[in-house]
């Protein structure tokens, strides 16, 4: 049976379902911070969860071993509806008690509908509740994606690793977003959680009218009193200083270590995009001694101070243009603390045992041994302990080629030091406008690739990379170049030039800091060599929620090196049975690919953590890398990154009775030419026909449209045409379809001008190519 040519297609499809789906991808559980952002090993404490659309919130989950998280209380704003109906309630019995003044001074007072008037001491206790909600009344809360609060009690065990975890809530809509959540050694001070904030208005002051979390009075106004070593959890607020005093004495090297823009990377409606803490150290007498408002290219500041005099001291803490929200949480580490500010070198070979040159503060050791056996190449944590403390971590390059040092003086042609390709150098621009000039042999025609890895390891070298001939002639230079990957780099500065050398003769590498800057903390890696291919996957979103037996859109993003331009099969492993992908693979020169994920008919009490992974063939061996999970975050309105996330967990929430299975029948990509079209079959079963159904390509090419749907006994099938004024050979990639129906906006099924589209759900995606006629 052939329908109506629509653009937008009606399919006589129903799936005797509910609403459901619609809600839970419109409303999909938010949240936007936790705080405190962390806790001391062996404590039991309680925590907020700020967000949104948080209703029916039961399950808390902590990543790593030795948390325990459980879901005390959700707090809710009152809604305008609850406002009016508990003002009045308050009016009834307000008339009520009048009443009752008036009968006790008459003898004889009734109320409206007859009866005698009379008042208690519950009726008054009633009144005062209800005027205490009241006054808790939010009209427009001014962050409402933050406005919902969640109780979440705490238990961390002694032996708990310490190291940042992830922390998220389950609601039956699904899983939220990770947030940072810090394990740590010592002793917490907390500030009482702050309230949620009014929108005031642009014509008024910025104050806090606040929910249900007690009396505006219960954070301190003045400064308070803690004791080293210490960790200080806080909430800034608009305007807000918040100020820490402590008694120190003669000698003490303090260490300030400030953890703000790390706990919540990107805050999309908050210019910069997070929250810029700035750190000041006031002396016994209130004289200013150290300000910080960063830490070298990161935006949490660290500070450093060896104290001259015993007395009491006062740490500030405020964000640098005086802005403030629930979310502008922080976390400080204060105390005699190991903190390691550089290594050399940043890297070393795999297989060999690595010698690292320690600096810092409050270091037990200045060098330390590293063992890069039966590691892969990689970049891995490098810390030291000092007693019970763990110092800061900074990471450390694996790799397999050939490794060597620089040699001073190497500043000019006539001095450069002469390398053999492959090589990997580890040097330093050890002093401000040092330059190291590094010579090679190449032939005609020879492709090379030279890149400084020093930022992206934590090394404040603002790299330029030049390449020259033997007469000094530029064949070609880089600033900047952005890796994809790194998505919580504020400044993407590292350098790396590809090109096909000109000429046979000698070649010559300059590498300069842009700032002219310099010293021993300014380290790098550069890796001279022909191209080698190769790609980094990132899945999106780190949580994925799903009805039991459904079908659901997730992202996959390649990060290609070095020229890499083939085709890369996915594939879930070791996944629990029933989990599946649709679409699983990302076109030959792509970087990018929507495809989905299809879950088991059952249900999981706990989320379930999957792993993905993508194989391709790079000069003719296959290349396998696991996909790390990632937040495609928002930047102060526009700037999107890809953050990563320790872990891909997927919440399988109950199936419904009657829930429908779709298969696509498809054993190799749909082809497709310009002009023409090509039918695709899904399968349903037959319990699943019976109502209205509308079917669309979510976010398709352009070009590509569905032009009919047929229906038949076991399933539909798609007709899809592609036009051949916008659609060229050679387009791959995956074709969702989602299908909905239409409600009217009270809820009934009768179309009207208000109707509304609900999401009924997700068919499994459709791999389709563009071919030549």
């Amino acid at each position: 049976m052939s329908l109506t040519r629509w653009r937008m297609v009606w399919v006589v499809v129903g799936l005797a379902v509910t609403c459901w789906p619609a809600l839970a991808q419109q409303f999909t559980p938010h949240a936007g911070y936790v705080y405190p952002a962390g806790g001391r090993q062996g404590t039991t404490f309680e925590v907020i969860v700020g967000g949104q659309f948080l209703d029916g919130v039961s399950t808390a989950v902590v990543s790593g071993p030795g948390v325990q998280a459980a879901v005390a209380e959700h707090i809710k704003l009152m809604t305008q509806a609850q406002f009016n109906r508990l003002r009045d309630q308050l009016n009834e019995l307000l008339e009520r008690r009048n009443a009752a003044l008036k009968r006790n001074r008459k003898g004889d007072a009734e109320t409206q509908a007859g009866q005698k008037a009379v008042w208690t001491e519950e009726d008054e206790k009633q009144v005062a509740e209800i005027r205490k909600k009241l006054a808790t009344f939010i009209r427009r809360p001014a962050n409402p994606s933050i406005a919902e609060q969640v109780r979440v009690l705490i238990t961390i065990a002694p032996d708990a690793p310490p190291g940042q975890r992830e922390l998220r809530l389950g609601t039956p809509n699904g899983l939220t977003n990770p947030l940072a959540f810090c394990v740590g050694q010592l002793p917490e001070f907390s500030l009482p959680p702050s309230k949620v904030l009014a929108d005031m208005g642009p014509n008024q002051a910025p104050r806090a009218r606040y929910a249900q979390f007690g009396p505006p009075d219960d954070r301190p106004t003045g400064p308070v009193k803690i004791t080293l070593p210490a960790v200080i959890n806080g909430q800034i607020l608009p305007a807000g200083v918040d100020r820490y005093k402590f008694q120190a004495t003669k000698g003490q090297r303090l260490v300030v270590s400030v953890a703000a823009r790390s706990l919540i990377p990107y805050i999309s409606d908050a210019v910069p995009g997070w929250f810029q803490a700035t750190a000041a150290l006031y002396d016994p007498k209130g004289k200013e001694v150290r300000y910080v408002d960063d830490y070298r290219f990161h935006p949490d500041p660290v500070l450093y101070y060896e104290v001259p005099e015993d007395g009491e001291y006062t740490l500030e803490i405020k964000d640098a243009i005086y802005r403030g929200r629930e979310d502008f949480v922080y976390r400080i580490t204060i105390g005699e603390l190991p903190f390691i500010t550089s290594i050399f070198p940043l890297g070393g070979k795999a297989g060999t045992q690595a010698q690292i040159e320690l600096r810092g503060w409050n270091l037990p050791v200045s060098r330390l041994s590293q063992s890069t056996k039966d590691k892969a190449p990689g970049v891995y944590p490098i810390s030291v302990r000092k007693g019970d403390m763990v110092s800061n971590r900074l990471p450390f390059a694996v790799d397999t080629l050939p490794e060597s040092f620089e040699k001073e003086s190497n500043n000019t042609i006539k001095s450069a030091q002469k390398v053999k390709l492959p090589l990997i150098i580890n040097g330093r621009i050890d002093r401000p406008g040092d330059v190291d000039v590094y010579r090679f042999e190449g032939k005609a025609g020879e492709e090379i690739v030279a890149e400084i890895m020093a930022r992206r390891l934590e090394s404040p070298l603002d790299s330029i990379l030049r390449l020259t001939d033997g007469n000094g002639r530029q064949i070609a230079i880089n600033d900047d170049f952005e890796d994809k990957g790194m998505g919580l780099l504020t400044h993407q500065a590292d350098s790396r030039i590809m090109v096909k050398l000109p000429a046979t003769g000698s070649y010559y590498l300059h590498v300069a800091d842009t700032q002219h800057k310099g010293g021993p903390e300014y380290a790098y890696r550069l890796r001279i060599s022909a191209p080698e291919p190769g790609f980094d996957l990132r899945v999106v979103p780190s949580s994925v929620s799903a009805r039991g037996g459904t079908t659901v859109p997730i992202t996959v993003y390649a990060l290609r090196k070095d020229g890499f331009t083939g085709e890369i099969a996915l594939r879930l492993k070791d996944a629990p049975r029933g989990f599946a992908l649709s679409g699983a693979w990302v076109p030959s020169g792509q970087d990018k690919v929507r495809l989905t994920l299809t879950v088991p008919a059952t249900r999981f009490d706990i989320p379930v953590k999957l792993h993905l992974e993508g194989r391709a063939m790079v000069r003719g061996k296959e290349m396998v890398r696991l996909a790390v999970p990632s937040e495609d975050m928002m930047q102060a309105f526009a700037y999107r990154h890809l953050v990563p996330a320790n872990e891909w967990m997927v919440r399988v929430t109950p199936p419904r009775r009657f829930e429908p299975t779709w298969k696509v029948a498809l054993d190799k990509p749909l082809r497709l030419s310009p002009g023409g079209a090509a039918p695709v079959k899904v399968l349903a079963p037959t319990r699943a026909f019976g109502g209205e159904v509308r079917l669309t390509l979510s976010e398709p090419p352009e070009g590509i449209t569905i032009q009919e749907v047929t229906t038949s006994r076991d399933g539909v099938a798609i007709v899809l045409r592609a036009d051949a004024g916008k659609v060229k050979p050679g387009l791959r990639g995956n074709l969702i379809v989602d299908a909905y129906r239409e409600a009217s906006a009270g809820g009934g099924s009768k179309k009207t001008a208000a109707s509304r589209r609900l999401l009924i759900g997700t068919l499994p995606a459709i791999p389709f190519e563009v071919v030549s006629p």
